[in-house]
């Protein structure tokens, strides 16, 4: 009974703390309603054991700690796939943020150097900005 108490406190706490993150802003509305309903569910499942494992039982595991372990598998794993989804986003910004960056660089030392017209590198320049936006 004391662990019940502690775990679903400590799934409330966390719940909390995600939600009041000045950080959570950024955070997509529909894995906001993921983290929630899994935190109901895992509310429910701790406080309800049985029904758990008759839940388990009715899918052919065995238990309802190994059925509890085979979601969690499967959510960590969907994270994952998200973090590299958002990750393959960033690095592909931070690249076409380097190459505008260095492109405008060369263009301004080619100015100077009396290499490139002023006109043609402000059109490439902005071309390649817009790129970047993208």
């Amino acid at each position: 009974m004391v662990i019940q108490v502690l775990l679903v406190l400590a799934v409330l706490l966390i719940l909390f703390v995600f939600v009041r993150s000045s950080n959570a802003v950024y955070v997509q509305a529909s894995k906001r309603v993921a983290l929630v309903l899994f935190a109901v569910v895992n509310v429910y499942a701790v406080m309800r054991p049985d029904d758990l494992s008759a839940l388990a039982q009715l899918v052919g595991v065995g238990r309802g700690t190994d059925l509890v372990l085979y979601a969690l598998v499967v959510a960590f794993m969907a994270g994952m796939f998200s973090f590299y989804q958002r990750f393959r986003v960033v690095d592909r910004r931070y690249t076409e943020l380097a190459r505008t960056v260095a492109i405008r660089e060369a263009e301004i030392v080619n100015r100077e150097r009396g290499l490139h017209p002023a006109h043609a590198s402000a059109a490439v320049a902005t071309e390649h900005a817009e790129d970047a936006i993208r």
